[in-house]
């Protein structure tokens, strides 16, 4: 047992020295210098890493791209401006006064052109019904789907759907669409048959475009994978280097993951929207706004996540210094871990599947990410384990103590609860008298009292 005098209050954790960490040890200026080189290439190939895998995994994955087709059909906004794309085409290729003006009684023939005109803008909201329609809006996905596959096909140098890569246009056809639209507002077939081919069909690369744009993205499939492993070995030897400052060489990377994390949050949210104002007409600006949102979903995601990340590394390695609050901390924890070590590895799991399950980044729905982050907590927590309890080897003791002291005063509180006895049972009349009998028959009772104890009995 530990020794008396040394306690407090009967606490033996209040005066016991805390146990300090040892300091740091100094680096070379070579080595310090080595050291930031090495974090700050691997920040900067970070940042470009961040955004290949965003190309590689949001704008080059045909089944994200019907998914952010999906999301932008249903936005208002959207919906919008591809209403009034889709009746300009319309107006701009059918003579919808003159087919008015065919349908009209002779006397109010004159008013085709103005009635066209006014249907205008009734039409841009018939359409924007039309698309809030689910029928409509899984045409328009599949026609987006089926430019982005051409798309990629024509990137990677592939064929298909009748497109090669020396005289190859990846369109985006809305002329079902156009024509669709034709028939709502009750224009015969004869005219919507006469409809141009070109109609309604968004040209999205020329073949002057597709030497650089397939370098482009043969770069990205490669840069996405292998950029990832290169930082990470990076900063793995950073950490090498730092032998005897690993713990502030560690916290230095945390803050570097922030930096690049909030970078690419602010390339989402300012570069955007100064790319769109710059390239954008003032009537869709809106629209492209909600576009670049929508696909620009996981880069979002992912600095979010790289800022988490970086979080995480710093909080351990403040954790495991040696300031004040963090060794009063490891100390406080010291005998928990040592008695009860199941106990701390199932409040760390459960604390991390509850975050599993919130999945409040891109990385935590994906299994690179949620085994990454595993990883990184369980190596983080061992090691901070084996320095506390280093630190303190009378933590064993001082934690079965502790458990001994709340038995203790759980068994007291226990026995100042009140005990309730069971209330005895009033005897009947006949029972009394009985009793009062046998008494008698005894010889306890003479036959005067035994007289007068009866009639007390049946008068009560």
């Amino acid at each position: 047992m530990s020794d008396p005098a040394a306690s407090v209050n009967g606490d033996p954790a209040a005066a016991a020295p805390l146990a300090i960490a040892p300091k740091p040890q100094k680096l070379s200026g070579g080595r310090r210098a080595a050291i930031w080189s090495l974090i700050v290439l691997a920040s900067v190939i970070g940042l470009i890493t961040i955004l290949t895998v965003w190309v590689n995994r949001q704008l080059l994955d045909n089944g994200q791209f019907r998914n952010s087709s999906a999301q932008l059909v249903q936005d208002p906004q959207v919906r919008g401006a591809l209403s009034i794309y889709l009746v300009n085409q319309l107006y701009d290729n059918v003579n919808v006064a003159g087919q008015l003006e065919k349908q009209l009684p002779t006397q109010v023939k004159p008013l085709a052109g103005p009635v066209a005109a006014g249907l205008r803008q009734p039409a841009v909201n018939a359409v924007s019904f039309l698309l809030s329609r689910s029928r409509v809006q899984q045409a328009f996905v599949n026609s987006a789907g089926i430019a982005h596959e051409k798309l990629i096909n024509v990137l990677e140098n592939k064929t298909g759907y009748g497109i090669s890569t020396g005289n190859g246009v990846v369109t985006l056809d809305l002329s079902a669409l156009v024509k669709q639209l034709g028939t709502e507002l009750g224009l015969p077939s004869t005219a919507l048959d006469k409809i141009p081919p070109g109609t309604g069909v968004i040209t999205v690369m020329k073949s002057n475009q597709l030497n650089a744009a397939q370098q482009g993205v043969r770069a990205i499939r490669v840069m996405s994978v292998w950029l990832i492993v290169l930082v990470l070995v990076l900063y793995g030897l950073a950490m090498y280097l730092a032998r005897g400052r690993r713990r502030e060489t560690l916290r230095d990377i945390g803050w570097a993951f922030v930096l690049i994390g909030l970078i690419a949050l602010v390339v989402h949210r300012v570069a955007g929207n100064y790319a769109v104002d710059a390239l954008a007409q003032p009537g869709y600006r809106p629209a492209a706004h909600q576009l670049w949102l929508i696909e620009s979903t996981i880069l979002a995601d992912t600095g979010r996540a790289v800022v988490f990340y970086g979080l995480v590394m710093v909080l351990g390695a403040t954790l495991a210094g040696s300031h004040q609050f963090a060794v009063s901390f490891r100390r406080w924890v010291a005998p928990a871990l040592a008695v009860r070590p199941g106990m701390s590895w199932g409040v760390l799991g459960g604390a991390y599947l509850l975050l599993v399950l919130w999945g409040p980044t891109h990385a935590l729905r994906t299994v690179w990410g949620v085994l990454l982050l595993a990883a990184l907590l369980a190596l983080g927590y061992e090691v901070l384990r084996r320095q506390t309890l280093a630190e303190n080897p009378d933590a064993a003791e001082r934690g079965a103590e502790r458990e001994a002291k709340v038995h203790t005063l759980g068994a007291r509180a226990a026995s100042h609860r009140p005990h309730h006895t069971p209330t005895a049972r009033t005897p009947s009349h006949a029972e009394e008298i009985r009793h009062l009998h046998d008494l008698h028959e005894a010889g306890a009772l003479t036959d005067d009292e035994f007289d007068q104890a009866k009639k007390l009995a049946l008068s009560g």
